[in-house]
């Protein structure tokens, strides 16, 4: 084989191939002037693109999710050039309420009454139900991509407009120019209610209409009253629901509740409440309360978290729900006005209890309060019932006077028939009998009076009327009169000292230090009657100890009906025992009926004669085996 050799040629092609390529690549070097223009364009590319996110800052303040918002829209179409994409705010004011809705999600961020201010004294601050971001509307809508969209988080176009005197705003959420989400409020003069509906067009091609959606409402009610323990405990949800039935969240931490058929919800403080209304009962309501006061003895700002989640239906693809959204006074009367069972959430008591307040408390104390002061309004009121309660109190009176009388002759028979219980009480019940006497006459009286009592513990705290009216020293009839201030805090009392409760309480020892003698002296001496004298004694005591724990917080307007409605009792006891009940005359007509053949006796007196006639023979009986 010949072996190859490089030979000249092969020498000289590889010197001019080398030579060719260093002289492209000198060629193609940059000049020094091109380098200077390059370095120019990229140091002004650079300055360019800071002045242009300068330039985008504000606009990035103003919506800091803008960005986020945009890519997360999915197909809703978005534009930098809308009105919508800044976080500006449009405002509905009439004569009560000013409210403030934000293109931001579409919902409320301000709902502030004009004629209400805050507990502070010194400011003139105004109620706010919604403030400070305490508050979100949100729905979600799940996409055909399967992906969940808040509304919250997107921009709504806003349009305000008039119909008549009506205000009309109207926000969409565009998809395109023919398919939206609708939020539309309409506010009307002088009135605490707007009309809130949502509808949607053209989505069906954007979202998963298969299932309801979610719309998520959400409110931390803020402190409004003096009182946190008083204001805490009567701030709940309370809701409507199957046509007529309505109920309450329990208080306490974290409590949820499913509810079928429900008409509205309301998140009910104290004082005021914000309540959605739905035109037709929403299917199935999800409720969450949850207690945000840890220590009733420290300041705080919210009292509770709320809670509730509605399912807006599609009906042929498209959402079309009309709705009320309430924010003003929990007041019966502004309520009641609006004819849809709203004024139920005030909890005046069930059954008769809640009659006496709606039917006799709230409209003689709606008129006396209207052309007298509140505090005199309350004095006026409480003398009226018990001038209208007073037959009673004679008939438990007169009662226990023919006890008194008949109290000899009942130790008698006592003593007489101490080994024997049943023969006993047979006697006693013939005495009753003979005399005319009826031992439950004094109960029933008492019970009458029950009602009364429960309702007026009931109407008081409930009353918006006494809400910042004051009363001699009282400032606030609806809260309690504090007189003094604690440096330290009692647990159940409170760090202040209420006086009104104190005049209530010491009414209530001087009526029950003179019922319970009267009493003692009426009943007859039985066994265990020692005892029980024992304990009535300590109840005079602690009776009066315990209701100035339970007042020191409760409102004083309360304390003010009690401490009058005790004093004139004991004025109207008074009265009775000395100028009305002659014993004398009671024993003498006592006597006259023992004279006489003994009345027919009554279903009871005559039930409780066979039961012991059957006792009796069962004794018998049982001596004989």
């Amino acid at each position: 084989m010949e072996e190859k050799k490089l030979d000249l040629n092969s020498i000289i092609g590889f010197v001019l191939i080398f030579g060719i390529l260093i002289w492209i690549m000198y060629q193609n070097q940059p000049t020094e002037a091109q380098v200077k223009a390059d370095k120019a364009k990229k140091e002004q590319a650079a300055t360019q693109t800071k002045k242009e996110t300068a330039a985008a800052v504000p606009v990035a303040q103003d919506s800091v999710q803008k960005a986020q918002a945009t890519a997360a829209l999915g197909n809703f179409a978005y534009s930098a050039g809308l009105p919508s994409a800044k976080d500006t705010l449009t405002t509905l004011e009439n004569e009560l309420i000013r409210i403030q809705v934000a293109n931001k999600g579409g919902q409320i961020i301000s709902a502030t009454l004009k004629n209400q201010e805050r507990f502070k004294k010194g400011s003139k601050e105004l109620v706010s139900l919604v403030e400070n971001h305490n508050a979100q509307l949100n729905i979600t809508l799940p996409t055909l991509d399967n992906r969940s969209l808040a509304t919250k988080d997107l921009y709504f176009e806003p349009v305000l407009t008039k119909s008549g005197a009506n205000q009309v705003l109207t926000l969409q959420l565009k998809s395109s120019a023919t398919s939206f989400l609708e939020y539309q409020y309409v506010l009307k003069p002088n009135d605490y209610m707007l009309d809130f509906n949502i509808r949607s067009e053209g989505l069906q091609t954007v979202l998963n209409t298969s299932k309801p959606l979610a719309m998520d409402w959400e409110l931390k009610p803020m402190r409004n009253e003096k009182g946190i323990a008083y204001e805490n405990r009567y701030t709940d949800i309370r809701y409507k629901y199957e046509v007529d039935k309505f109920n309450n969240v329990s208080q306490g931490k974290d409590k949820e509740e499913t509810i079928e058929k429900v008409s509205y919800v309301a998140f009910k403080q104290h004082f005021f409440s914000s309540i959605l209304v739905a035109d037709v009962p929403f299917n199935q309501v999800k409720l969450y309360s949850n207690n945000l006061v840890v220590d009733e003895s420290k300041d705080t700002v919210y009292l509770k978290q709320f809670k509730a989640t509605f399912p807006l239906a599609f009906s042929n693809g498209a959402i079309n729900t009309k709705m009320n959204w309430y924010f003003g006074p929990t007041d019966y009367k502004t309520l009641k006005a609006y004819d849809k069972d709203l004024d139920q959430i005030i909890p005046l008591g069930w059954g008769i209890f809640g009659w006496i307040n709606k039917f006799i408390f709230i409209p003689l104390f709606g008129f006396l309060s209207s052309f007298i002061a509140y505090g005199i309004a309350i004095i006026v009121f409480t003398i009226l019932i018990k001038i209208a309660m007073s037959p009673i109190t004679y008939k438990s009176f007169l009662s226990q006077a023919k006890m008194k009388v008949l109290r000899p002759e009942i130790n008698e028979l006592n003593e007489k028939f101490k080994k024997d219980a049943m023969k006993k009480q047979q006697e006693t019940m013939k005495l009753y009998s003979k005399a005319g006497v009826n031992p439950m006459a004094g109960c029933i009286p008492a019970l009458i009076q029950l009602p009364f009592m429960y309702a007026s513990f009931q109407f008081f705290p409930s009353a918006f009327e006494l809400r910042q009216k004051g009363f001699l020293w009282a400032d606030d009839l609806s809260s309690f009169d504090e007189i003094v201030k604690l440096p330290f805090h009692i647990p159940l009392y409170g760090n202040h000292i209420s006086l009104f409760p104190i005049l209530a309480a010491v009414a209530i020892f001087f009526y029950m230090k003179m019922t319970s003698g009267d009493q003692q002296m009426a009943a007859p001496q039985q066994e265990g009657m020692p005892d029980m004298a024992k304990m009535m004694k300590m109840m005079i005591y602690i009776s009066p100890l315990m209701m100035l724990f339970f007042f020191n917080n409760y409102g004083s307007g309360l304390s003010l009906y009690n401490f009058i409605s005790n004093l004139i009792t004991i004025c109207i006891m008074i009265v009775i025992k000395r100028y009305v009940v002659d014993e004398k005359k009671i024993h003498a007509q006592i006597q006259e009926n023992k004279l006489k053949e003994p009345k027919k006796k009554g279903r009871f007196q005559q039930k409780m004669q066979e039961m012991m006639e059957q006792a009796e023979a069962q004794k018998a009986a049982q001596k004989k085996k």
